[in-house]
């Protein structure tokens, strides 16, 4: 028999409008399956076989996040393909910071009513993004909270789940004064700052579709591109560089990660003029008449990741990162103080 209940329907809950949601997400969940995962969605739980061999010592590495108040632009946009690429991307971009190679990820979905068609969108993305990190997804939950969220709303996380060689394991340990520090350009805002993005741009009063000059697209567009997913390019230049330190540049901007990966006694030199920053924190900072520093202490102002090698690695670092897609550039030094980022 059917599973079926009138009171829960009366209730605001759907349950077959889940079991449309799950039937529409299968097709995409198929792009991301390796050849470690175990079970079909459906189950309880996912199952994961990791390949360890060549291992001595694997280490299991976990990351979890959600996309944020950006959410609120993709319900005024009424695009939803884009928002699961963040979420994963906050948390692979995480644990690729140790030098772990994800293995899958989990989503959870909460929402007011269970809109089948819009589940499946979400859950596309969630899928580009397990692709783009070479992640199966192997499970995660969808659950309808009438009087809890808006009809229209909904709240995205997840979690992701990596394994590395204890002795390939990224730590700050071996960084040392003269170390040069490499930057990974960021797609844009990326998935962090957005309260502060919303009140700058009135977005919920002014709306998202108005043409910016400065971005050569709307401002929607600009908002809503996904955040960039370094795991293939990184574990690209781990293979061949001794990779010191990785920080994933998100909410705190330049001031409260990098100084993350960096040991105690030693700061970061940036050279602000080699900076690319992109025109759309150029755009913020105007119009919301912030602080450089609050600037630099929110966003990632062009840079979604940094890396520390030594001074001789730097244009093999820089090499390897460009030919796997990313524009990589030497941004600053390490030298030997207490102030953690210093900007000049």
């Amino acid at each position: 028999m059917k599973s079926f209940s009138e009171s829960y329907t009366k209730a605001g809950v759907d349950i077959t409008a889940g079991y449309d949601s799950v039937k529409l997400m299968k097709g995409h969940i198929a792009k991301t399956l390796t050849s470690g995962v175990c079970s079909d969605v459906g189950g309880f739980g996912g199952l994961f076989k990791p390949d360890i061999s060549g291992m001595e010592e694997p280490v299991l590495v976990s990351g979890t996040d959600g996309v944020g108040t950006k959410l609120k632009l993709a319900f005024l946009m009424d695009k939803h393909d884009t928002v699961g690429i963040d979420c994963v991307a906050m948390c692979v971009n995480d644990i690729i910071c140790c030098g772990a190679k994800p293995l899958f990820f989990l989503d959870y979905i909460a929402c007011g009513k269970n809109y089948p068609e819009k589940i499946a969108q979400i859950v596309s993305g969630v899928a580009e993004g397990c692709v783009q990190s070479g992640a199966a997804l192997i499970g995660g939950e969808t659950a309808e909270m009438p009087g809890f969220y808006p009809i229209d709303e909904y709240d995205l996380a997840g979690f992701a789940v990596g394994m590395v060689d204890k002795k390939k394991i990224i730590d700050n340990k071996t960084v040392k004064e003269g170390d040069v520090i490499v930057a990974l350009p960021s797609s844009g805002v990326h998935s962090n700052g957005f309260s502060l993005v919303r009140k700058v741009f009135d977005i919920e009063n002014k709306g998202l579709d108005r043409y910016e000059s400065e971005l050569s697209m709307s401002l929607g567009e600009a908002l809503l591109t996904p955040t960039r997913i370094y795991v293939k390019p990184m574990l690209a230049l781990i293979d061949e560089v001794c990779v010191k330190a990785v920080s994933h540049i998100t909410g705190g901007g330049f001031y409260e990660n990098i100084p993350r990966s960096i040991p105690e006694g030693y700061e970061v030199h940036i050279d602000k003029s080699s900076l690319k920053i992109l025109p759309i924190f150029d755009l913020l900072q105007k119009v919301g008449n912030i602080p450089e520093r609050d600037m630099f202490n929110t966003f990632n102002m062009g840079v979604g990741m940094s890396t520390v090698v030594s001074e001789a690695d730097a244009d093999k670092a820089v090499s390897i990162l460009k030919a796997n897609g990313v524009d990589a550039y030497v941004m600053g030094r390490i030298a030997k103080g207490s102030e953690g980022v210093v900007i000049c």
